[in-house]
């Protein structure tokens, strides 16, 4: 058992904001931050900030509190963001293509290292800095190059078969825009599902309450 599965998902996913927040600051060539501050940032108290950073470990010193450089590479670590996790995204279409051509995977911990579709006319053209291959491919692919990872921007009815080719090369952790229910058809799979259509119904009951 990892030193670290009793983490709550909610300081887990408090990181990412972390380490956001220490970015901006390093940039601004801010030395250190008081967890005071820091919480003041965050939008939380301070005893949360320690509390959390306690889970890792603390890093702060009393009377100094937090070196900005420092803390921002020890959450680095945490998050493992320099691991280079090899993935493949699945879906060529407009919102693929936009993952595609404008997030920054490298420095989010993953190295995207092709890109598979279907539709004839989209095969073979350009996308971000590859070429989009043909789905029959994947197999093939994957053995080759070692693929961890896999993001899925293809509509529900079209994942169940494609979920069952990635699982069987042994692919078990999954960025999925789908609203495909992974994890019930395969328990032991590490999913992230992303519903912006939740999200933006969320906005609208927000607005009207």
């Amino acid at each position: 058992m990892s030193k670290n599965d009793n983490i709550s998902m909610s300081v887990i996913r408090r990181l990412p904001r972390y380490y956001r927040f220490l970015s901006e600051l390093d940039n601004q060539n801010v030395d250190r931050i008081s967890s005071i501050k820091l919480a003041q940032i965050m939008h939380v108290t301070a005893s949360q900030v320690r509390q959390d950073l306690n889970c890792f470990g603390g890093f702060g010193q009393q009377g100094y509190g937090y070196s900005v450089r420092q803390l921002k590479e020890e959450i680095t670590n945490i998050l493992g963001l320099n691991n280079g996790y090899k993935t493949i995204l699945i879906g060529a279409g407009h919102f693929g293509s936009a993952l595609a051509n404008h997030l920054q995977f490298d420095k989010m911990g993953f190295h995207l290292v092709a890109c598979f579709d279907t539709d004839p006319e989209k095969i073979g053209k350009g996308i971000g800095e590859m070429t989009i291959r043909d789905e029959a491919e994947l197999e093939d692919f994957c053995r080759k190059c070692h693929v961890d990872t896999a993001i899925l921007t293809i509509p529900k009815e079209a994942v169940e078969k494609v979920i069952s080719r990635l699982y069987a090369l042994g692919i078990k952790s999954y960025w999925n825009f789908s609203h495909y229910d992974i994890t019930g058809k395969f328990p032991d799979t590490i999913v992230e599902n992303v519903h912006l259509s939740d999200k933006l119904m969320t906005l609208c009951y927000r607005m009207t309450n």
